[in-house]
């Protein structure tokens, strides 16, 4: 049942109470008022149906608030309930009275219809109001928890949408933080390998340097070691050279040693040989006059030697002595063998 239903209930109940209450209303007034007329003074005839009229407008207060209250869900205690009894059984009381009086117990069965009626009505009416409020509290209330429900639903799922978005938060967090710490290991790995690179390379320039230093220090080695081999060496050649000159100054002197006493002894033979008989050869001449200028002996004895003339041979003791002018003179002494 929808709040539809309830409001059409309501109407319903409303309209149908309200008009068994106008009937009612008006049939009692029609009723007592010739009730009241015949039983009040003539003069007070008029003032007939104001009795029905104010024990009616009772019934119509009593049903109006009871419908207000049973809407409310509220209680007037005691007291409405005993207004509705009383009005009701006076509303009862004056519609048979006549009938009563006159002992007509169809016209007390007949005129007791409407205000039985009206009282059930009454009654009915306002069960049936507490049962709608009941319902409706009840309607009201499933709507409630529906929508506390719903609330509660779309609490959880803003929560559970909160929750997700701090996850994703702390997830996209997480995965910052991951990139963060990946870049920085990135970036520490990178420092750390351009650390060892500059330390390899600085290793690398130091075993350069040590390299080069030792291939220095061989190469001056080296250096060293030639500059002393060729010291060595040159020390050695000039050792060489000066023993080798020392051997041909020796062997120079011993070869002109050699040659002096050759020369002394062909000299000691030449001058053995005595006076020259005849004319000698020339070569032989000049023999015979170097050796005899070699023993100091006077220009006539080495021309007796050889058999030349006297000026011939002091032409050659002149080349011995010098061997500049002797060439001069050497071509003289040519000219006068030819003239010879």
């Amino acid at each position: 049942m929808n709040g539809v239903h309830i409001r059409s209930a309501e109407k319903a109940l409303s309209v149908g109470t309200w008009a068994i209450v106008a009937g009612a209303v008006l049939y009692s007034v029609l009723t007592v008022t010739p009730l009241a007329a015949a039983h009040t003074p003539a003069r007070w005839a008029w003032t007939a149906p104001i009795l029905p009229l104010v024990v009616d407008a009772a019934v119509v207060i009593v049903v109006r608030l009871d419908a207000v209250l049973a809407r409310l869900g509220g209680h007037g205690g005691r007291w409405p309930i005993v207004l509705r009894w009383m009005t009701g059984c006076m509303t009862l009381a004056l519609n048979v009275a006549d009938s009563a009086l006159k002992k007509d117990l169809v016209g007390v069965a007949v005129h007791a219809v409407a205000p039985l009626l009206l009282i059930v009505t009454a009654e009915t009416g306002l069960a049936y109001r507490r049962a709608i409020t009941t319902a409706v509290k009840r309607l009201e209330e499933e709507r409630r928890a529906e929508r506390e429900r719903a609330e509660q639903a779309a609490r959880e799922r803003a929560e559970a949408a909160r929750r997700e978005a701090r996850e994703e938060r702390e997830h996209a967090a997480a995965l910052a933080r991951e990139q963060r710490e990946h870049e920085a290991r990135l970036a520490r790995e990178a420092a750390e390998r351009e650390e060892r690179r500059q330390l390899r390379e600085q290793e690398e320039r130091a075993a350069r340097e040590r390299a080069e230093q030792a291939e220095r220090e061989r190469r001056e080695r080296e250096r060293e070691q030639r500059e002393r081999d060729r010291e060595r060496i040159e020390r050695e050649a000039a050792e060489r050279r000066a023993r080798e000159a020392a051997e041909r100054v020796e062997r120079e002197r011993r070869e002109q040693a050699e040659r002096e006493a050759r020369a002394e002894r062909e000299r000691a033979a030449l001058l053995e040989r005595g006076p020259a008989t005849s004319k000698l050869p020339e070569d032989e001449a000049r023999q015979i006059v170097a050796a005899a200028f070699g023993a100091g002996l006077p220009v006539r004895s080495a021309a007796e030697l050889c058999g030349w003339s006297v000026g011939w041979v002091s032409s050659r003791y002149a080349e011995h002595r010098d061997p500049a002018a002797g060439g001069a003179e050497l071509a003289g002494a040519s000219a006068e063998v030819v003239a010879v």
